[in-house]
């Protein structure tokens, strides 16, 4: 079976965007591939100071696939400092590229454009990315149009780590994009995004998600106008929660008199708590037992731990350092 591999930093507040743009696209792979999830606190170090912060966030971000369905029987789900290996092969890659592949860096570029002098970790960002993809040897890597750059990065490491010490050194992944992956609307109509401040939290306790659906921004029509359901930020985050029985049933009552927004809010609201309630209570009683979340990441660490000192192991003799 082949191997995908995925990566989630734990930083940020999870939104209904991270659902529907990552997470249950991520989730899908476990059905028909050998997955590998890991919790990438060692890339979270770029940006988080504060070492309970990342603690907290991490347990954060374990509950959160666990309580959407991810399954750490079939899925090995671990915490990426708990295969520091990842670092070693990290510096082996970093022995084989030029400085010039990672000044490109889209990273680097953009705190360089936003004013910012980067940090060396964000800098190597990348080739402990490499790192994390070469060390499970995984074949597949689904990713968003933005983090392509890396992926490909990896394989030009790979390329040429097998043609320096031989072919088979390193596997070379395919990146798979997702073009299907939906853009979510945020409260504004913008994509949502923590940097614009629009997003709803996943896991905001039931008043709270209608309060934040009853604020999406609206035109100025009235309850007797037609409305336009393409161009409603309402509509286009109700069809992504709702069945397709009940988005044909909103969007003639659009496009017809007498439906007001508050209407609209209300059905959006119940669409998306009816498919929120159950993993938010499993979401809550996961976090109520860190214990539990701490012994699935150690099980998950010593599975990765095998497949990666594998890897190791091959790449060490290749190098010399056996």
């Amino acid at each position: 079976m082949k191997r995908a591999l995925t990566g989630i930093k734990p930083t940020g507040q999870v939104h209904l965007g991270n659902l529907l743009g990552a997470i249950r696209p991520a989730l899908g792979l476990q059905q028909t591939f050998d997955s590998f999830y890991f919790i990438a606190d060692y890339h979270a170090l770029t940006s988080v100071e504060d070492a309970a912060a990342l603690r907290q966030a991490t347990r954060e971000t374990t509950a959160t696939w666990l309580a959407l369905g991810l399954d750490p029987e079939r899925t090995v789900l671990f915490k990426q400092s708990a295969v520091p290996e990842v670092c070693e092969l990290a510096w082996i890659l970093g022995c084989l590229i030029p400085m010039g592949m990672l000044d490109r860096g889209h990273a680097v570029k953009a705190a360089r454009d936003g004013g910012f002098d980067p940090n060396v970790g964000t800098m190597y960002y990348p080739v402990l990315m490499a790192a994390d993809i070469l060390l499970y040897d995984s074949t597949i890597v689904p990713v968003g149009r933005d983090q392509k750059q890396h992926v490909e990065m990896a394989r030009d490491m790979a390329i040429k780590a097998n043609h320096r010490y031989g072919e088979g050194t390193l596997v070379v992944p395919d990146v798979s994009i997702q073009e299907e992956v939906a853009v979510v609307p945020g409260l504004d109509g913008r994509k949502m995004s923590k940097s614009y401040g629009n997003q709803i939290p996943l896991w905001a306790p039931e008043k709270q998600l209608r309060k934040l659906i009853m604020r999406i921004e609206t035109d100025s029509l009235g309850v007797e106008d037609p409305k336009d359901p393409d161009t409603s930020n309402i509509y286009n985050l109700y069809k992504l929660f709702a069945t397709p029985e009940q988005t044909a049933n909103l969007r003639e009552r659009y496009l017809a008199p007498g439906m007001g927004y508050g209407t609209a809010k209300q059905e959006l609201f119940e669409a998306v708590n009816a498919q929120l309630a159950g993993p938010r209570e499993s979401y809550e009683e996961w976090m109520a037992h860190p214990s539990r979340l701490d012994e699935v990441l150690a099980a998950g660490a010593e599975r990765a731990r095998k497949a990666a000192n594998q890897t190791l192991t091959r790449i060490r003799t290749r190098v010399g350092l056996t």
